[in-house]
C-alpha cells in the first residue's frame, strides 16, 4: 500500500484540484483563443539554462507564431564527445554471412554509462552582442548525432507544463539515461483550447522536427560558402537563423521515440498514428518506439479496476470525469470518443502498423485495465507492447512531485531506457549500455 505520507497528501491534491476544475466548469464560458496557455500561473516552473551544470542543456523554444506552442529542448552533454571516424569492421557469426559494424557506432551505444568529453570552449559561448552565455555548438565540430524523444507531460488536460519543476526533472532523467536530446511539448490546454488543439500540437511538434532535420541538411550544404565575407545561412523574414543549431548538431530524428504521461500518453498514441499515417513524408523522422505511461484511456464500458479503484489516490474517477468535460468540445462529451478510448473501431491506420508500445501502469490506478487491454490488442496483431506494472504504486507516481525523487520513480524510468533503446541502438534489437 501507498504510505501514509502519499495517502495524505493525495488527499491535499484532490481537494486543490477538484476546486479548480469545479471553477474552471463553473467559469462564465469566454470567445475560444487560438493562442492558448501553456501553463498556469500557480504552476511552479524551472527556468531554463542553456549551459551544462548539472551534465543536461535545457532551452526554450516558441515554434508557432499563431499559438503558444513551445518546446523545451534537453541535451545531455554526453552529445559534446567529438564522434569518432568511423573505422568499418567486419564481423562474421555463426549461420550468417556476417555484418557490418563500426567503430563509432560502438562508442556511441556504450556512451551512456561513461564520462563524457568535451571542449571547455564549446561548452559557454557568447552571442555578437555578448549576452548568450549558453552553449552553442561549434560550425566546423564532428559532434555526436543522439536519438529523439518527444515528450508529452501530463496534467488531465488542464493544468501542468513542459517547463514546470517535476516534468523539468524527468525529462533531465530521461534525457541522461536514455542517452538523448529529449524535446518536451508545451501543448495548449484545456478550457482555453479543447479538442483538438492540443493532438494538434503533437502533430505540429513533429512535423517541426522533419522542417529541422530538413533545414540543417540544406543549411550545411551551404556551410562552406561565402556571399560578401559572410557564411550564407537561412533565415526567416525578420533575418533571424530558423535552424536550431542543438537539434541541427546533435539531434537524429531518424531514431525517434514518443513518451506520453497520463493525458500526455493519449497525445503520443495520436502522434503515433498520424506518423503512421504520414509514411515517407516525415522524412527523415521515423518514429521507431513509443511509451505510454498510465495513459488517460477511458470508455463507456467500466473495467474492473475502473470499478473497484474509482476512488483511488491523486487521481480519481470523478476528477477525471470533470477533466474530460473541460477537455471535450462542448456537446462532443463521449466516453468513447477517440481522443479517450483508443480501442473504438475506425481509428486510423490498424493496429499491426504501430509501433512498438511500452505501456506503464500503476497498481492502485483506475485507469489500469484499459491501458493493459490496449496492449494486449497490440500484442495479438504482433506488436512489440510489454507491459510494465509497479506494486504499490499510484498514478502519475514517476512523474508527479511529491514522488518523483522516490526510488520507485528513479527504477521506472531505468527500466524505460533499458526497453527504449532495444529501439534506439545503432543495431537495432540489443542493449547499448
Amino acid at each position: 500500500m501507498p504510505t501514509v505520507a502519499v495517502k495524505l497528501y493525495s488527499v491535499f491534491f484532490k481537494f486543490l484540484l477538484k476546486n479548480r476544475l469545479q471553477n474552471q466548469i463553473h467559469a462564465p464560458s469566454e470567445e475560444s483563443n487560438q493562442f492558448g496557455v501553456t501553463t498556469r500561473p500557480d504552476e511552479s516552473v524551472a527556468a531554463a539554462n542553456p549551459s551544462f551544470s548539472d551534465g543536461i542543456a535545457t532551452k526554450d523554444i516558441h515554434i508557432d507564431p499563431v499559438t503558444s506552442l513551445s518546446v523545451r529542448i534537453f541535451l545531455p552533454d554526453s552529445a559534446l564527445s567529438p564522434e569518432p571516424k568511423s573505422k568499418t569492421i567486419y564481423k562474421s557469426e555463426p549461420g550468417s554471412a556476417g555484418n557490418l559494424e563500426t567503430a563509432s557506432s560502438r562508442a556511441v551505444r556504450r556512451n551512456s554509462y561513461e564520462p563524457s568529453v568535451f571542449t571547455p570552449r564549446e561548452e559557454t559561448r557568447r552571442s555578437s552582442a555578448g549576452e548568450y552565455r549558453g552553449y552553442l555548438p561549434a560550425a566546423d565540430g564532428r559532434r555526436k548525432k543522439l536519438p529523439v524523444v518527444l515528450q508529452f507531460h501530463g496534467g488531465g488536460w488542464v493544468s501542468g507544463s513542459n517547463d514546470s519543476v517535476a516534468n523539468d526533472m524527468f525529462c533531465r532523467r530521461i534525457a541522461k539515461l536514455c542517452d538523448a536530446v529529449v524535446v518536451a511539448v508545451g501543448y495548449r490546454l484545456a478550457p482555453e483550447n479543447r479538442f483538438p488543439a492540443a493532438f494538434e500540437d503533437g502533430v505540429k511538434v513533429l512535423n517541426w522536427l522533419a522542417k529541422q532535420a530538413n533545414l540543417a541538411e540544406c543549411s550545411k550544404s551551404l556551410g562552406g560558402r561565402k556571399f560578401e565575407g559572410h557564411h550564407k545561412h537561412i533565415v526567416d523574414s525578420f533575418g533571424a537563423s530558423v535552424v536550431e543549431p542543438w537539434l541541427a548538431a546533435h539531434a537524429n530524428p531518424s531514431r525517434c521515440v514518443l513518451l506520453g504521461v497520463s493525458c500526455g500518453a493519449n497525445i503520443a498514441d495520436y502522434v503515433a498514428r498520424k506518423a503512421v499515417e504520414a509514411g515517407s513524408l516525415l522524412d527523415p523522422v521515423k518514429v521507431v518506439a513509443q511509451v505510454l505511461m498510465y495513459p488517460f484511456f477511458i470508455g463507456s464500458v467500466p473495467t474492473h479496476s475502473e470499478i473497484k479503484l474509482a476512488n483511488s489516490y491523486f487521481y480519481d474517477k470523478a476528477m477525471c470525469m470533470l477533466a474530460w468535460k473541460l477537455f471535450l468540445p462542448e456537446g462532443e462529451f463521449s466516453l468513447d470518443h477517440p481522443a479517450a478510448n483508443p480501442l473504438v473501431p475506425g481509428q486510423g491506420p490498424p493496429l499491426k502498423q504501430r509501433p512498438p508500445t511500452l505501456t506503464v501502469v500503476a497498481e492502485h490506478d483506475w485507469m489500469r485495465d484499459r491501458a493493459i487491454a490496449y496492449s494486449e490488442e497490440l500484442r495479438k496483431v504482433n506488436v512489440d507492447a510489454p507491459v510494465y506494472e509497479y506494486k504499490d504504486a499510484v498514478h502519475e507516481f514517476a512523474t508527479l512531485d511529491i514522488l518523483i525523487k522516490s526510488p520507485q520513480a528513479q527504477v521506472c524510468a531505468e527500466d524505460i531506457a533499458i526497453w527504449v533503446k532495444k529501439y534506439i541502438s545503432l543495431r537495432g534489437h540489443e542493449f547499448s549500455y
